[in-house]
C-alpha cells in the first residue's frame, strides 16, 4: 500500500483535530500541537502502511505537510 496526498493530509489533521482543508503545505506542524511523540505514531503508522524506511529525523527535522508529503510520496505536495 502505498501512502497518498490525501491519506497524509486525512491522518495528520486526524491527530490535530482538524479539517484537513485547514492544513498548508508551508504550515508549521509543531505550532498546531503536534509533538514528538505524536510525530513518532505517525512514524510507526506510516511504516505499517508501506513506509517501511520512513525514520523519525525524516518528519522532525521540518514540519510541514509539504516535506511530509514529499518525503513520503516522492512528489511535491
Amino acid at each position: 500500500m502505498s501512502l497518498t496526498t490525501e491519506k497524509i493530509h486525512a491522518d495528520v489533521a486526524e491527530l490535530l483535530g482538524c479539517d484537513p482543508a485547514e492544513l498548508k503545505p508551508d504550515t508549521d506542524l509543531n505550532d498546531l500541537g503536534l509533538d514528538s511523540m505524536r510525530i513518532m505514531g505517525l512514524v510507526e503508522q506510516w511504516r505499517t502502511e508501506g513506509a517501511e524506511n520512513l525514520e523519525f529525523a525524516d518528519l522532525a527535522e521540518q514540519p510541514t505537510l509539504g516535506h511530509w508529503t514529499r518525503v513520503l510520496t516522492g512528489s511535491a505536495a
